[in-house]
């Protein structure tokens, strides 16, 4: 076994090595753009289709095997069309010289700073009664969302989401998308939900945290424009009338780095839901 080894490891050459390398930098760098989007769940379905159709062919499924195999020849056909925004963003960043991309690495210390910054903001927002509308984005990437509005790229502060949000300004209508800590762009536009059956009292704003919070894994604030009201969305679901120290609280639990035992604020505080 250690001379069928010694031998296997004789026959690779540097070349070989580096060969590898490039192609773990190229799996990985078509990784980091499909985190960034909604196509990593299509992936992911793609992997368990194809296990499937895998698993079908061991234990002689025909009939199943050869749909599969039918819909894995559709898929491959139709990935060009579903991953048209991907591949078109790695070839711009490939132009770019900018294929190669660093990292964020954001502390719980920095994570306080932003969520103390976002809450005085709420705050004061709703003393006054200006409308807000601030995602932050966790697992799932918001690059779709974040193209709708004008990049931004700032540090999170009190006085940068205020002015972003003053009535009548080219920004206030959008919403606010925080990546990493920081302001990635403003104005954006989010989907809409479908739901029926919410309460009348619940504005564009309330419904387009909602109909994103059913997308993706995001955690949407709301600022209420007619009441001051400050709520969040998060997995389908809005909960409402939070103060300063609930909403601190609440953001505390779904951005800051802990155990998957750690209890849900939900368990703890119970707001009406819609």
């Amino acid at each position: 076994m250690l001379m069928q080894l010694q031998a296997l490891l004789s026959t690779i050459r540097i070349l070989d090595i580096v060969d590898i390398l490039v192609v773990a930098l190229i799996l990985y760098q078509l990784y980091y753009l499909i985190r960034d989007t909604r196509a990593v769940s299509l992936l992911k379905g793609l992997l368990l289709l194809g296990a499937f159709t895998i698993l079908s062919n061991l234990l002689d499924l025909h009939v199943v095997n050869w749909l599969l195999e039918k819909s894995m020849t559709v898929l491959i056909v139709a990935l060009p069309i579903v991953f048209q925004p991907e591949l078109r963003k790695a070839l711009e960043r490939l132009g770019q010289g900018r294929f190669i991309s660093r990292s964020s690495i954001v502390d719980d210390k920095e994570r306080l700073r932003v969520i103390d910054e976002v809450v005085l903001a709420c705050e004061k927002m709703g003393r006054e009664r200006i409308g807000a509308l601030i995602v932050f984005e966790r697992e799932v990437g918001l690059n779709e969302y974040s193209d709708t509005g004008i990049y931004v790229d700032g540090v999170v502060s009190e006085e940068l989401l205020g002015n972003i949000f003053i009535p009548n300004t080219p920004l206030h209508d959008g919403a606010v998308l925080i990546r990493d800590n920081r302001v990635l762009a403003a104005g954006c536009l989010l989907p809409l939900t479908q739901d029926r059956t919410l309460s009348t009292e619940l504005g564009t704003r309330h419904r387009a945290a909602i109909g994103l919070s059913e997308a993706v894994d995001a955690l949407i604030v709301v600022v209420s424009e007619e009441s001051g009201s400050i709520s969040y969305a998060h997995g389908g679901k809005i909960y409402r009338h939070l103060d300063g120290e609930n909403l601190r609280n609440m953001l505390r639990n779904y951005l800051l780095k802990r155990d998957e035992s750690t209890l849900r604020f939900g368990e703890f505080f119970k707001w009406r839901k819609s």
